[in-house]
């Protein structure tokens, strides 16, 4: 019994603990360079890392409705949303002339490798990690109608 118990702890210890943030390098649509790990690690300032691509119709209605909110929140909080789109080779022709119809006032990096994806273990886009300090302190995967507030709560509870 004491095992299993030690065990539970074990498992719920590091199901919490935070990650650090992988030193991946992407470039952003207009092609500069970033290391992820390194390029945003303001002290205490959140960073929003959401995962997307053109193909997905809720990446694009989770951005859409954080954009309603984005000027407020970060009068509000110190924070940054960064979209980073998973587009391959085939379709990273499409992120442009979207970013251009959106847009979005968000820093978009491109991961077309799918390097950042693999290290951070994203299955399935849309996919939201919160990274604060250099560590991953929250991550949440999908998106619904009215999710953004969510995500909106979970900032003020982290900042």
């Amino acid at each position: 019994m004491r095992n299993l118990l030690l065990l539970f702890l074990f498992i719920t210890f590091s199901a919490n603990a935070q990650k650090a943030m992988p030193s991946v390098t992407i470039k952003s649509v207009k092609n500069k360079t970033y290391n992820v790990k390194n390029s945003f690690k303001e002290k205490d300032k959140l960073y929003v890392f959401t995962f997307w691509a053109t193909w997905c119709a809720p990446c694009i209605s989770e951005l859409d409705a954080i954009k309603e909110h984005y000027a407020d929140w970060t009068k509000e909080m110190n924070m940054e949303v960064i979209a980073i789109s998973i587009d391959d080779t085939r379709t990273q022709k499409r992120v442009k002339p979207l970013l251009n119809g959106k847009k979005w006032p968000y820093k978009v990096l491109l991961d077309t490798n799918q390097d950042l994806k693999r290290a951070l273990s994203v299955v399935n886009p849309p996919y939201t990690v919160v990274v604060k300090n250099k560590k991953v302190v929250y991550v949440h995967n999908g998106y619904s109608q009215g999710a953004e507030i969510e995500l909106y709560n979970k900032l003020k509870e982290l900042k």
